[in-house]
């Protein structure tokens, strides 16, 4: 796999939400082949099972099967996580589910479920790191948000306040744990053409008004964002914490 080589970055102890498809099993390929001992949660078994298949020739890879909206489930997965690999170095709040809701009809059960799946295990997955990193004193947590709220997109109003409040959940922890030299970042993506989104979203309609608002005139695929996320997960980035990185195309 072609690309950056961090050499910081091997053997450190990585661990990625929803990685077995889409944009996270972008990101578990790339830290594999950056030689990091690498762990993913998902709750599809079927397509993260075989992920692991696909990168046990390369290097390290340990799948957790849990549902992250479960902070019970959540919490047990982590800690089986540190018992194979060892204290987390590296957190990476991936997982996220941008199911479109017609505000009229969202239920405060479906409003709870919403912030759970995005929003909610962020904050727990890292209060399950972070002890291990302040002892190690030093840390790399990449919190998940999104350009959804930036652009004004509707049709998902629980959506876009999760991923706002990555944001400032990114900065509180930044702020608290920076004498610890532990940095958290977040990564703002843009549309990104997983299968999921070709298949529910993209339409003749929908590529035009992208291609007409992105300054980059091209699709923009997951390995873009996992490069950026080794970015910021290497030492190459010590200085940067704090933060929000869009990557999307030039839409914003």
């Amino acid at each position: 796999m072609a690309g950056a080589v961090y050499p910081d970055l091997r053997d450190k102890v990585v661990l990625v939400t929803g990685g077995g498809s889409g944009i996270g099993e972008a990101i578990v390929r790339r830290f594999v082949c950056q030689g990091s001992k690498t762990a993913f949660i998902d709750i599809q078994r079927d397509p993260s099972e075989a992920l692991v298949r696909d990168l046990a020739g390369i290097g390290t890879v340990h799948f957790e099967h849990a549902d992250l909206t479960d902070t019970s489930e959540l919490r047990a997965a982590i800690d089986r996580v540190r018992t194979k690999l060892g204290p987390v170095d590296v957190l990476v709040n991936n997982a996220a589910h941008d199911q479109r809701h017609p505000t009229l009809e969202v239920t405060p059960e479906y409003w709870d479920d919403r912030i759970a799946v995005n929003l909610k295990h962020q904050f727990f997955a890292a209060q399950a790191v972070l002890p291990d990193m302040m002892v190690k004193k030093n840390g790399s947590i990449i919190n998940f948000g999104s350009t959804s709220w930036m652009i004004g997109q509707g049709g998902m109003a629980a959506y876009t306040a999760a991923k706002s409040a990555v944001l400032g959940l990114t900065r509180s922890l930044a702020r608290d744990f920076g004498p610890y030299n532990i940095r958290v970042n977040a990564i703002a993506p843009g549309w990104i053409m997983t299968q999921r989104q070709i298949d529910l979203w993209l339409t003749p309609e929908s590529e035009k008004e992208l291609l007409n608002r992105q300054c980059l005139k091209r699709k923009l695929v997951p390995d873009d964002i996992a490069r950026t996320t080794l970015f910021f997960a290497s030492e190459e980035a010590s200085a940067c914490t704090n933060q929000q990185y869009v990557v999307d195309g030039g839409w914003v």
